[in-house]
């Protein structure tokens, strides 16, 4: 609901002072209310840890081509430093939301409060954004009550009890600051956009995809929704993550248009030619010996179709309730 919520006033609405993954501090008192203290964010982040299959492998063979590898993520911290243990990942090369929730206090009156605006909330409808939608008067009538009443909660209510100030002491790393850190990357790296490629997923990727692109970069959509694979030159569906580590390799080789053109001509022989990493090759190719993962430039005219397939895809591989997060 709430990362719907915040489809409608980033994309849609594009309300001002409001990005692509403010969620991430629209929950806080929430989370504040129930209990959460960051001890417990980091002991839930590592039970609940999931990873895509072969991510491990597709970071130590990019690393070996000696490309510099980022994480940028609108995630806590908590979960960032987590997952960076799991996959022996450098914590000083991620970019992410940084949030100490102990340090904010809550009075009875607002923790009961808050525990009723979270009920009330999670009876309301999911909203369904229409279509070129790009005002309020565009919902149906329904929609738009909810997103008054979310607007009420949270700009009105939430934001004048004490523990509103979290809105204005959390910055989340969301689209505009996705962006921000790979110009920040390229500059200390001393690189030019064009030796960029960002991988990305969501909504809070499609700023940064823009910059890549306009800088002659290169932008791949891995199991994204719409809004990714609607801004990326390249949609990938695949249940395993070492595509991305041959994409990589032939970036490094060949470039963005070599990337492309091995995307226009993608299977299992075109595969086996390429002249890459050979133990990269078998790996990918054991890896997908049944299937070959989907790997397509996005075109205007296969727009739609590759929109509909990747979030079908990134449902059945992420769970219906997370596939559906902007």
């Amino acid at each position: 609901m709430i990362s719907r919520y915040d489809d409608v006033l980033a994309d849609v609405l594009k309300r001002p002072g409001y990005k692509a993954g403010d969620t991430l501090k629209l929950i806080l008192p929430f989370l504040k209310a129930y209990g959460v203290t960051d001890r417990k964010m980091r002991v839930f982040s590592a039970k609940t840890l999931v990873l895509m299959p072969k991510v491990k492998e597709t970071l130590e063979f990019v690393m070996k081509e000696s490309v510099d590898t980022f994480i940028v993520s609108t995630s806590y911290e908590h979960y960032i430093r987590t997952l960076c243990r799991a996959i022996e990942f450098p914590f000083e090369n991620t970019y992410c939301t940084k949030v100490e929730i102990n340090k904010y206090k809550l009075n009875e009156k607002e923790r009961v409060r808050l525990k009723l605006l979270a009920a009330e909330i999670a009876k309301m409808p999911i909203i369904e954004i229409p279509p070129n939608a790009k005002t309020l008067e565009d919902f149906p009538e329904e929609y738009r009550r909810v997103v008054q009443r979310l607007d009420e909660i949270f700009w009105e209510e939430i934001a004048n009890m004490s523990i509103g100030r979290i809105f204005s002491e959390v910055n989340p790393v969301g689209g505009r600051e996705k962006a921000e850190a790979v110009r920040h990357i390229i500059e200390q790296l001393g690189l030019d956009l064009s030796d960029v490629v960002y991988v990305g997923d969501s909504i809070t990727d499609v700023e940064a995809f823009r910059l890549v692109r306009r800088g002659g970069g290169l932008t791949i959509s891995f199991n994204g929704n719409e809004y990714a694979v609607r801004e990326a030159e390249i949609a990938v569906m695949a249940d395993k993550a070492l595509v991305n580590a041959v994409l990589f390799a032939i970036f490094c080789k060949q470039g963005r248009e070599g990337v492309l053109r091995l995307a226009e001509s993608w299977n299992a022989s075109e595969i086996k030619r390429l002249g890459i990493n050979p133990k990269l090759k078998a790996a990918f190719l054991e890896s997908h010996s049944g299937k070959m993962p989907m790997v397509k430039v996005v075109k205007k005219e296969n727009m739609d179709r590759l929109i509909m397939e990747s979030t079908a895809f990134r449902k059945s591989v992420r769970g219906e309730a997370i596939g559906r997060l902007g």
